[in-house]
């Protein structure tokens, strides 16, 4: 055992004294590794939820795990990569999702859902099942796949405004999470819109600007703007200092949008207002 001292000054540290210095870190070290450890995958239930799985009584088709992941039969729901750890299933989409684990056997699977309720899936035996995945590894886009062109005409005092308004579907797409009827939560994915804005004021060119989700980043909470569209533009009021319109960010499927004015001046400068 060394019990040599080494002096500096005023200062005395022995060999032991610095083993227990580095013990200590050692130990500290190893705790924090240990917290950092996650539970393992279960690999046995995993493989038990391989195939398709159907609504017990009503007998429609839920959901297909094959490998690590897991498919819809509708064709606008994203493919979902999934785990099985503990109790849980969980499905790693634009948002991860839990959900409690009631009961698991070869052919029967039993869980908590997104609203609370037990949903209860047995396993497929009818090999035709298989036709409701085929050509379904990719989500299919939901899009209004047209043009809407619309234009205003309004007289106000000295001024004569011509309003075009054209919503132009785009390739930039949204993921957005939504519960399917099973209580299920399942990423759809959506075509954004690029809007087009023209005012003239008589046979003056006023303003002319496209309009894309991007421009409205300060004036919506980003956890609305990442999961809505530009839905539309519209118009509200004019007179002779400037026209407002208003520009609708709305999340599919869902009651939910968020107005963002957009008001032109007389000298075809535009600003935007955040909802009053």
């Amino acid at each position: 055992m060394c019990m040599k001292k080494y002096r500096n000054k005023n200062v005395t540290f022995s060999c032991l004294g610095m083993m227990a210095v580095v013990l200590c870190l050692l130990m500290a070290c190893g705790q924090q590794h240990i917290a950092s450890v996650k539970p393992a995958e279960d690999a046995t239930a995993k493989k038990m939820l391989q195939g398709i799985w159907l609504s017990e009584g009503e007998e429609d088709v839920v959901f297909r795990a094959q490998g690590d992941t897991i498919y819809y039969p509708d064709s606008t729901s994203v493919p979902v990569y999934f785990q099985i750890i503990e109790d849980s299933l969980i499905l790693h989409g634009s948002r991860e999702t839990a959900y409690r684990i009631l009961k698991q056997t070869p052919h029967l699977f039993v869980f908590e859902t997104q609203t609370g309720d037990s949903m209860r899936v047995v396993k497929s035996e009818d090999a035709t099942d298989a036709q409701f995945f085929f050509h379904r590894k990719q989500a299919v886009v939901i899009n209004q796949g047209r043009v809407i062109r619309r234009d205003t005409v309004v007289v106000t005092g000295k001024r004569h405004y011509h309003c075009y308004m054209q919503v132009n579907p785009t390739t930039y797409k949204v993921q957005n999470t939504a519960c399917n009827p099973d209580g299920v939560a399942v990423d759809n994915v959506y075509f954004d819109n690029i809007v087009h804005l023209t005012v003239y004021d008589g046979g003056q060119r006023l303003f002319s600007r496209n309009f894309a989700k991007a421009d409205f980043t300060k004036y919506v909470p980003q956890e609305i703007l990442s999961r809505s569209l530009l839905s539309d533009i519209v118009f509200v009021k004019a007179d002779d200092a400037s026209v407002t319109f208003s520009a609708a960010l709305a999340i599919p499927n869902s009651s939910s949008s968020y107005q963002v004015a957009i008001i032109i001046s007389a000298d075809g400068k535009f600003t935007l207002q955040r909802p009053q």
